[in-house]
C-alpha cells in the first residue's frame, strides 16, 4: 500500500514552495525533498499592512512542526534539486531533529545544495540573532551531561531553523551520490526497494526519481522538469525527441507524482527572451546606468553567466559583471570539476574563452591563472569578465555608484543579503534597471516587485501569455526593514568587556579549583602507589640478598649521612640515581652524564649501588651497538612493519563508534575556531528606512521550467495508472485534471491533496515464505513471460517439524481429494454407477499487449502492420486485413476474415503473453 502526504508544496495551495513530501510504501517511510522557506518574510510594501497579518504565525509553522515530528521515523531521504526549495532544510533536520536516515542525490545536487544552503545561512546569521543549542561537549558545573539518546527539546516553530556552517558541511557529506540511470538496491529496512535517478533538466544534476517496489510497483517522482535544451544543460530524459516519445524505462508507471504550477502558463520563445535580456542590458549600460539582477547562488545563475559571457565576448563589451556572493568562486570551482554533467550548447572552446584562440592560449592561461589551483575545467567556464565581491562595501570600494556595471546579487528573493542592501540605494537612481528573472516565493520583496510589474502590464502582455512585457517606471516610496550587524561602541562596548572579563575570571577560578583538586587526588594516589611499590621491591631484594646483607647495607648508608632516613626513601633515591646515566634528560646532571662520545674523558659517572654510593672505578661508555634484526621471516618474505601498523590504525578507525568520531570532529572544529580571527563584539540592529523609487523594473522569465503546453503533452504520453499532483496552485491543478479527463486512454485516478492530507493507494499486502515440494515442482507447466517463469499451482500447505517454513505439496500426495464443487473434502466422492467428475481446465493469459511490440514482431515474420491511432493496429494486405484493437484494460479485439494472416497475428499475440493452465 502507498500512502502519500504533502508536508509542504501541495496542490491547490497559494504557497507552492518549499517542497517536502512523505511517501510510505508498506512500512518504509521515504522523505522526498526537504526544502526550506524564506526565513525573512514580510508583507508587500506596495499594499497597506493590516494588524491581522502581523498577528498570524509564520507561514512555515505547520511545515516545521510536521517535519520535526516525522524526522526520526524516516527510513530514506531523496533529494531532487540542489536549491533551497528542495534541500534547504535538510542540514537542520539532520543535525537537530534526528533525520539520520540514508540520503541519496546526484553529485551536482550535493555540491550545489551545499553551496546554496551555506550562502543562505551565512547571510541570515549576519543579519539576525540566531541562538544555537549548546554543543554535546558542554557540561555543567557538576560535570553531568545529557544522554545522547535523549531527544532534543522541541523547538518553537515560530523560530528560524537556521543551521550552522559546520552542520551544513556534515549533513551534505553524509549524502550518498549516484549517477544517472544507476539502479541502487537498498538494504536494511528498505530491502526490496530499488531507486534510480534520471535527468530532469532545470538544474545541474536535477533528478527524476524512479522507485521500484515488489509490492507496490513503479513510482515516478518528477517535479520541476525542463524538456528544452539550455546553454549548459540537456533537456529531461523523460521526453526524447529523437526517440519520438517517452523514455521507455519511465513509461507507464503505477504512480506518477508531478507538479502543475506552470500548467496555466504559456512561456515565451527562448529567442525572444534572450534578445530582450541582452537588449535591456546593452542599452542600459550604454546610457551610463547600471543594472541589478537578483539571482540564486548555485543553480539557475549558471545559465545567466554563460549567456552574459557569450554576449560580452561577441560584442567586446568592457563593462564589469559583478557577482555579490560569498560562495561564487567555490561554486564555479565545483562546476568546472563536473563537466561531464553539463550539456546543451556549452563546450570547452566557446564558453568563458575567446573561441578559436582557446587551444593556442591554453598553456598561457594555465600559467597566468593564479587564482585557480585546480586544472579541471581549464578551458571552460572561466569567465574573464566576471568579478567576485563578498559584500556591497567591497563593491563600492572598487567601483563607484556612478560607474555603469551589471550586478548579480544573491538572493533572488531580496529578503536579506547583498541584493536587499543594494536595492535600497539602487532603486533611488533614475534610469537604473532592476531585472527580475524569477517570481520568488510568496511574502518576499522579490515577489512583491514581480506582482507590481505584472499588474502594470496590459492583459495580453502579462507574463503567462507568452509575450515579453515592457519595463515599468517605478515612482513613489516604500518602507523596508533593514537588518545588519554593527560593532559595539562606547558604553555598550565597555559593559560587554566587563561581562567578558568577569566571565573569564569566574572560568579561571573554576578551572584552578578543578586543577587543585586533581593535583590533590593525584598526589594521594602517587603516595599510596609508591609505598606499595617500595615495599614490594624491598621484599624482593630481601629474598635475593638475604636479611644480613640488607642490614649491612642499612649500616653503610647510615654512616654516609643517611641514618636519619628510612629504607624506602633511600631505595627510591638510589633507584633514581642508578637510572640517571641511561635516561635522556634536558638539563642538570643527567644532561652532563649523557653523551654520545665513545670516550668520556673527565666526565666520570658515579656507579651507585644498593650498598654504597661512594665513587668507584672509572667507567666509560661503550660504543652503542644496535642488534640488527632479520627483515625476512622463515619463508624468505620481507616483514613490512609499517603495513601492519597502517592496517591496525585503519581497523581502529573502523572500530571507533560514531560518538568518538563526532568527538574528534568537534575537537578539530574547536581548534579551527580558536585559530580563526575573533570577530569584534557586535549587535544586531533592525531599522526601517524609506526608499524612494525612481528606477525601471523588468521581468524576463529565465526559470527554465516546463510550461502548460509541455506538461499537457508529456503527462498523457507517460500514461500512468495513477497520478498525484503536487506543487501547484488551485487553477493549475484544475486545468491539468480537466486536460487529462478529456483523453480517453488517460487514467481517471488523479489526486490533488492539500497540505497534511494523506492519500492511500492500493491495499496492505503481506508476503509469506513457502517451499514447493519436488513432486509438485516437477508437475508444473511453466510458461515464460519476459524474465519470469509463471505456472498455476494448486496444492496443500503442510508443516514439518524439522522446518520453520511450510511446504506446498500436491493434493493427491496427502490422501485427500476435493469434490468437483470444491466445497467439501471426501476420500471418495463417487456414487455407484457414476463417472468421476473431472473439472475443465482453465487458462489465464498474463501480460499486457503493446501494439508497438506486436508491430515489430509481425514485421520479423513478414506481416505488414501500421498504427492508425486510437489503439488500432492494421495488419496484412488489402486482400487479407486483420485489425487488432485495444478496447480496455486487459481486453483485445481481433477482427478480420479467416485467413493465414489472422492465425499468424493471433499466434503472435499469444506469444507476447504467458499462458498459464490450471
Amino acid at each position: 500500500m502507498i500512502t502519500f502526504t504533502p508536508l509542504s508544496g501541495a496542490a491547490r495551495s497559494s504557497r507552492t514552495t518549499p517542497l517536502s513530501y512523505l511517501l510510505q510504501i508498506d512500512d518504509v517511510k521515504i522523505l522526498i525533498d526537504c526544502g526550506s522557506p524564506d526565513w525573512a518574510p514580510e508583507p508587500s510594501p506596495f499594499e497597506p499592512s493590516s494588524s491581522e497579518n502581523e498577528d498570524k504565525p509564520p507561514a512555515w509553522t505547520e511545515y516545521v512542526e510536521a517535519l520535526q515530528r516525522h524526522a526520526p521515523e524516516i527510513d530514506l531521504v531523496l533529494l531532487s534539486h540542489g536549491d533551497l526549495a528542495h534541500c534547504g532544510l535538510y542540514p537542520y533536520a539532520y543535525s537537530r531533529w534526528g533525520l539520520k536516515a540514508p540520503a541519496y542525490s546526484t553529485l551536482p545536487v550535493q555540491a550545489t545544495g551545499r553551496i546554496a544552503v551555506t550562502e543562505d545561512v551565512e547571510g541570515l546569521r549576519d543579519e539576525y540573532a540566531v541562538t544555537d543549542p549548546p554543543s554535546d561537549s558542554t557540561r555543567n558545573d557538576t560535570g553531568s551531561e545529557r544522554e545522547a539518546s535523549e531527544p532534543p527539546p522541541p523547538k518553537p516553530s515560530t523560530d528560524k531553523c537556521i543551521a550552522t556552517v559546520i552542520e551544513v558541511q556534515d549533513a551534505f557529506d553524509s549524502l550518498n551520490t549516484l549517477r544517472y540511470s544507476q539502479p541502487t538496491h537498498l538494504q536494511g529496512k528498505c530491502q526490496g526497494l530499488t531507486i534510480t535517478p534520471f535527468n530532469a533538466g532545470h538544474t545541474l544534476g536535477g533528478t527524476i526519481w524512479k522507485i521500484r517496489s515488489p509490492s507496490s510497483g513503479t513510482i515516478i517522482y518528477a517535479v520541476d522538469m525542463n524538456h528544452m535544451k539550455e546553454r549548459h544543460l540537456d533537456g529531461t530524459v523523460l521526453m526524447r525527441q529523437a526517440a519520438g516519445g517517452i523514455f521507455e524505462p519511465l513509461a507507464r508507471p503505477d504512480l506518477l507524482i508531478t507538479d502543475a504550477e506552470r500548467v496555466p502558463v504559456i512561456t515565451s520563445r527562448r529567442k525572444d527572451r534572450d534578445a530582450a535580456l541582452i537588449d535591456t542590458i546593452t542599452s542600459t549600460l550604454s546610457s551610463r546606468s547600471s543594472l541589478l539582477l537578483p539571482c540564486d547562488s548555485s543553480t539557475r545563475i549558471l545559465e545567466l553567466l554563460v549567456l552574459l559571457d557569450q554576449h560580452w565576448n561577441y560584442s567586446r563589451l568592457r563593462y564589469p559583471i559583478c557577482l555579490l556572493s560569498r560562495t561564487g568562486r567555490e561554486m564555479l570551482t565545483f562546476v568546472r570539476s563536473m563537466m561531464e554533467w553539463l550539456g546543451g550548447t556549452i563546450s570547452k572552446e566557446d564558453v568563458g574563452e575567446e573561441g578559436n584562440n582557446a587551444r593556442q592560449n591554453q598553456n598561457k592561461r594555465r600559467r597566468d591563472d593564479d587564482n585557480e589551483e585546480d586544472a579541471l575545467g581549464a578551458l571552460a567556464l572561466r569567465f574573464k569578465h566576471l568579478e567576485f565581491f563578498p559584500n556591497p562595501q567591497a563593491l563600492l570600494q572598487t567601483y563607484s555608484s556612478k560607474d555603469p556595471k551589471l550586478i548579480l546579487a544573491v538572493p533572488a528573493s531580496l529578503s536579506h543579503g547583498p541584493s536587499r542592501h543594494l536595492f535600497t540605494d539602487f532603486a533611488a537612481v533614475p534610469d537604473n534597471v532592476i531585472l527580475l528573472t524569477g517570481r520568488s516565493e510568496e511574502g518576499t520583496l522579490g515577489r512583491a516587485l514581480f506582482d507590481k510589474w505584472d499588474s502594470s502590464q496590459r492583459p495580453e502582455d502579462k507574463w503567462d501569455k507568452g509575450k515579453i512585457g515592457r519595463n515599468v517606471m517605478m515612482d513613489g516610496s516604500i518602507k523596508l526593514k533593514i537588518s545588519r550587524k554593527v560593532p559595539l561602541a562606547g558604553v555598550e562596548l565597555e559593559l560587554y568587556q566587563q561581562k567578558e572579563q568577569a566571565a573569564k575570571e569566574k572560568e579561571a577560578a573554576h578551572q584552578a579549583a578543578l586543577a587543585r583538586n586533581q593535583r590533590m587526588l593525584e598526589a594521594d594516589e602517587d603516595e599510596s602507589d609508591s609505598e606499595s611499590d617500595s615495599d614490594a621491591e624491598e621484599d624482593e631484594v630481601r629474598d635475593v640478598l638475604g636479611a644480613d646483607s640488607m642490614d649491612t647495607a642499612d649500616d653503610v648508608n647510615g654512616k654516609n649521612g643517611e641514618a636519619g632516613e628510612g629504607r624506602k626513601s633511600r631505595w627510591k633515591a638510589d633507584k633514581t640515581m642508578d637510572n640517571a646515566d641511561w635516561l635522556d634528560g634536558d638539563e642538570g646532571l643527567t644532561k652532563q652524564l649523557l653523551s654520545f662520545d665513545i670516550y668520556l674523558k673527565g666526565n666520570v659517572s658515579k656507579s651507585t649501588s644498593f650498598f654504597k654510593t661512594t665513587s668507584q672505578g672509572q667507567r666509560f661508555r661503550m660504543f652503542p651497538y644496535v642488534d640488527k634484526k632479520r627483515r625476512v621471516d622463515e619463508y624468505g618474505e620481507t616483514i613490512d612493519v609499517g603495513l601492519w601498523l597502517r592496517k591496525g590504525k585503519a581497523l581502529e578507525e573502523e572500530a571507533e563508534s560514531e560518538d568518538v568520531k563526532d568527538y574528534k570532529r568537534r575537537a578539530l572544529a574547536e581548534e579551527d575556531a580558536k585559530k580563526a580571527i575573533k570577530e569584534p563584539p557586535s549587535k544586531f540592529v533592525t531599522s526601517e528606512i524609506e526608499v524612494q523609487l525612481a528606477c525601471r523594473l523588468l521581468f524576463i522569465d529565465m526559470e527554465g521550467l516546463n510550461d502548460g503546453r509541455a506538461v499537457k503533452m508529456i503527462v498523457p504520453q507517460v500514461n500512468p495508472r495513477k497520478m498525484i499532483i503536487v506543487h501547484a496552485s488551485a487553477p493549475g491543478s484544475d486545468v491539468l485534471i480537466e486536460s487529462c479527463n478529456n483523453i480517453r486512454s488517460m487514467t481517471k485516478d488523479i489526486f490533488a491533496p492539500v497540505v497534511g492530507e494523506a492519500i492511500q493507494i492500493g491495499q496492505q499486502t503481506n508476503s509469506f515464505s513457502i517451499n514447493i515440494s519436488d513432486e509438485l515442482l516437477a508437475s508444473l507447466k511453466i510458461s515464460r513471460f519476459e524474465d519470469n517463469e509463471i505456472a498455476y499451482v494448486r496444492g496443500l500447505v503442510t508443516a514439518h517439524p524439522t522446518s520453520t517454513i511450510p511446504t506446498l505439496e500436491p493434493i493427491s500426495a496427502s490422501g485427500i481429494q476435493l469434490d468437483p464443487g470444491g466445497e467439501t473434502g471426501t476420500l471418495d466422492g463417487r456414487v455407484l454407477g457414476s463417472r468421476r467428475a473431472v473439472p475443465l481446465p482453465q487458462s489465464t493469459m498474463i501480460g499486457e499487449l503493446k501494439l508497438t511490440a506486436l508491430k515489430s514482431r509481425l514485421g520479423s515474420v513478414g506481416v505488414q502492420a501500421e498504427l492508425v491511432g486510437e489503439g488500432v493496429l492494421i495488419c496484412g494486405t488489402l486482400d487479407e486485413t486483420v485489425a487488432v484493437r485495444k478496447v480496455g484494460k486487459g481486453k483485445i479485439e481481433l477482427e478480420g476474415a479467416v485467413s493465414e494472416v489472422y492465425y499468424t497475428v493471433r499466434r503472435e499475440i499469444y506469444n507476447l503473453h504467458a499462458l498459464v493452465a490450471a
